[in-house]
């Protein structure tokens, strides 16, 4: 099952740490959770809490232990198709938070959005009878009009919204498709 997945973090520091989690499956599942910094999460950036609106102290009092959300995410997601739309940061936010918690850090593996909008495009072409390489210019076009659409739109700094239109963008590959394959003629 494909899942788009987010973080939301401390800052983009160095030694930033996950502080909230999203996710949404093909399937229509999703969850969100705060978590709760490790003792030793120390770095924090005003600036990021200006944008994603969660202060550590709402994280202390609110958040999840930093270890079960881990192991909620080990639980639900291993063996799935992972998918971020930044996934180097998601990726180290991942990692950490896997580490503290004593999981391997590889229990769980982050892939780039476009990837995924990539293979939904040429499934979209296959599906109407398309030789998708026959059509990569048509791919190329829709690939970017998703990285458009995905670049407008204001992020909503937290997780679970921002997972989500992930999912919408990539559930409207076959619509950009179809809008320009009838654009050909």
């Amino acid at each position: 099952m494909i899942v788009f997945l987010d973080f939301e973090a401390s800052g983009l520091g160095k030694r930033s740490f996950p502080i909230e989690v999203g996710w949404v499956g093909e399937d229509g599942g999703e969850e969100s959770h705060l978590i709760r910094p490790a003792p030793d999460w120390d770095e924090w950036n005003e600036e990021a809490e200006a944008i994603h609106g969660l202060s550590r102290e709402q994280l202390v009092r609110e958040g999840e232990p930093h270890g079960a959300v881990a192991r909620r995410m080990v639980d639900r997601l291993a063996g799935h198709d992972l998918y971020a739309s930044a996934p180097s940061w998601d990726g180290q936010w991942l990692s950490r938070l896997l580490r503290a918690a004593g999981l391997p850090r590889h229990a769980l593996r982050l892939r780039d959005t476009e990837e995924a909008r990539q293979a939904a495009a040429i499934a979209a072409l296959a599906e109407v009878g398309r030789d998708p390489s026959r059509h990569e210019g048509l791919v190329i076009e829709v690939l970017g009009e998703a990285a458009r659409e995905a670049g407008e739109g204001v992020p909503a700094h937290r997780a679970l919204e921002d997972a989500k239109r992930e999912m919408r963008i990539w559930r409207g590959m076959g619509d950009r498709v179809r809008a320009a394959l009838a654009r050909e003629g």
